[in-house]
């Protein structure tokens, strides 16, 4: 089977656990094979958590959650040194991170200081814990749920912290019709005991290669270019796109028009996955969220810089 036949069965098992939520379930695949984190936005019980489980089963991760509280430590996060009285020495003893696919639930209800626990391990695919580098198993990433800031118990994610996530995505609430087939499936069990692993890691590196090798016409990356620089131009944003958002753009891209077929990116790509990689990266001037958001600032962008037709 090749590449694109496997990304298809990801997702084909995947949706035995999530029902009506295709376009979610391909933009976080495709996150996924452009090596970034996942930030799941939604309010409580739309599925964020059993998407991230049915992507660790079909792509046989090692997974580990942690359901995040004020009381979760950094140490939980990141592992911590502990004295072996046998030998006289530390020894390091891992922390949940040290998984391949981590679910980060809620992380927003976690303090300022656990929640930046994180960013080694997201950016650099190390922890460090008394001076001592840990290496995270690879491949490593990072599905972080989080519900609406204001909800009970939240506090906002860093800006620092937010600019790590590839994508941010969201669910949403289920059609009358999806919602009468998810109750269907309950009758007869628990949905997640239908998915099946269909990948490997070997496999799912190949696929990762694949959409590595996905070709970024110089018009493609002249039009990324000129939306970002709309974004930095906009008189509502404090902060707008950086060269990071840049590069993930392209790159989940890449990774889009993989799953489609193609082994070049096309403006539809780009226009797919952009409002998802970039609006949670931009930083609104005091007052503004009054009258505008983010997204709707991203949508503009996209509105008025003319896509390049490519041949």
């Amino acid at each position: 089977m090749n590449e694109r036949n496997l990304a298809s069965s990801v997702v084909t098992e995947v949706k035995k656990a999530i029902v009506g939520k295709d376009p979610v379930l391909v933009k976080a695949l495709a996150a996924i094979l452009a090596r970034g984190h996942i930030l799941l936005e939604d309010i409580p019980g739309v599925g964020k958590t059993t998407m991230a489980l049915a992507f660790a089963k079909a792509l046989n991760l090692q997974f580990s959650r942690v359901q995040f509280t004020p009381d979760v430590m950094p140490s939980d996060i990141t592992g911590f040194s502990i004295l072996n009285k046998a030998t006289g020495k530390m020894e390091y003893q891992p922390g949940a991170v040290m998984c391949n696919l981590f679910l980060a639930d809620e992380l927003n209800r976690a303090t300022s200081r656990t929640q930046s626990a994180l960013l080694e391990a997201m950016e650099e695919g190390q922890v460090t814990v008394d001076g001592i580098s840990h290496p995270v198993p690879q491949p490593f990433m990072v599905i972080a749920t989080q519900n609406p800031v204001g909800a009970s118990g939240t506090q906002k994610l860093p800006d620092s912290q937010l600019d790590r996530f590839l994508l941010r995505l969201s669910m949403g609430y289920p059609s009358e019709a999806e919602e009468l087939e998810l109750l269907r499936r309950r009758q007869y069990g628990h949905t997640m005991g239908g998915v099946e692993q269909v990948v490997d890691q070997a496999s799912l590196e190949q696929m990762r290669q694949a959409a590595d090798k996905v070709h970024v016409s110089e018009e493609i990356m002249q039009y990324i270019i000129r939306l970002v620089n709309a974004t930095r131009k906009h008189p509502q944003l404090l902060q707008g796109a950086s060269p990071r958002a840049t590069l993930a753009v392209t790159a989940v891209s890449r990774a889009v028009a993989f799953l489609r077929a193609r082994d070049y990116v096309v403006p539809e790509d780009v226009q797919t996955i952009w409002v998802d990689a970039v609006a949670h990266r931009l930083l609104l001037v005091p007052g503004a969220e009054r009258t505008v958001s983010a997204q709707e600032i991203a949508h503009a962008a996209l509105r008025s810089v003319d896509a390049p037709r490519i041949r």
